[in-house]
């Protein structure tokens, strides 16, 4: 099997006893997980990985060595995505949260337009008379 050389990683951090530590690993062991950086430092007996969590307060800078920015920028930017979408239909309610049923978004079908009369607070549709059925 052919292992695809992902490049190389430089992390400099302020160690337990208040020196800087500079460590190099590849560049898929070492990752940023809830506030802290992980690095794999090894692994144990039985195979299993040794990982080093350090406080991101604590972590001077990384460098990496990519391939292409464009992939790192291209994965950053899916991420984003994803926590725009999630936050947009839980403040623009996308029907619930639930499983199923129509949520409020516009990928891949139609989208349904709701309309509300600030001063009434009652649903409108485009039609009308429409507000005689929100009572």
């Amino acid at each position: 099997m052919v292992e695809e050389d992902l490049g190389e990683a430089t992390i400099t951090y302020e160690g337990p006893d208040g020196d800087t530590v500079e460590k190099n690993v590849q560049n898929e062991h070492v990752a940023y997980f809830q506030d802290h950086w992980m690095v794999k430092t090894g692994e144990d007996d039985e195979g299993r990985d040794l990982v080093r969590r350090i406080p991101a307060s604590r972590v001077y800078h990384v460098e990496r060595t990519v391939e292409q920015f464009e992939r790192e920028v291209e994965t950053l930017r899916d991420q984003v995505q994803s926590v725009a979408d999630d936050l947009r239909s839980k403040l623009l309610g996308s029907g619930g949260g639930g499983s199923g049923g129509s949520g409020g978004t516009d990928r891949g079908g139609e989208s349904e337009t709701l309309h509300i009369d600030v001063e009434s607070g009652k649903s409108v549709t485009d039609d009308e008379g429409s507000e005689s059925d929100a009572q």
